[in-house]
């Protein structure tokens, strides 16, 4: 079997396109953002006072790093971790209003490079590709906006 035949290559291959484009356009707009923190970011948006654990599963993401993602983060004051009044040794996770900003003006670029990652494709096709992704990644069919 060729590689441009196996799953995991071509997954691979495409990673690595939307890791380019997203740092590309990010960077262009004036954004010090990787795509995992933005995910992150829009994580804790989604769900206000989650938990690293939790986010970590949200986002699909390794558990053992995330912290290093939320200990950047907060160093760039986008969020805070807070202490848990039910358990004092886990920390909730929350948006700074710089965070809450930071999210809402990457936004629209982090949703206008979508279509330059999977370039060639129509419309319809894109639809389709990402309905597969979803589908094989065991996860819910996408909201109407």
């Amino acid at each position: 079997m060729d590689r441009i035949e196996m799953a995991g290559h071509l997954i691979r291959r495409l990673h690595q396109q939307s890791t380019q484009v997203f740092q590309a356009r990010t960077q262009e707009a004036g954004f010090e953002l990787t795509s995992v923190q933005f995910a992150a970011l829009d994580g804790i948006a989604q769900q206000p006072g989650i938990d690293q654990a939790s986010l970590a599963a949200a986002i699909g993401f390794d558990r053992a790093t995330i912290g290093g993602v939320i200990e950047r983060l907060e160093l760039k004051g986008l969020l805070e971790r807070i202490v848990n009044a039910q358990d004092r040794r886990a920390r909730q996770l929350r948006l700074t209003p710089e965070g809450e900003q930071v999210l809402a003006d990457c936004r629209p670029v982090v949703e206008g490079l979508q279509a330059e990652i999977l370039g060639p494709l129509t419309r319809a096709e894109r639809a389709a590709f990402l309905a597969l992704a979803r589908k094989a990644l065991g996860l819910a069919p996408a909201r109407r906006r």
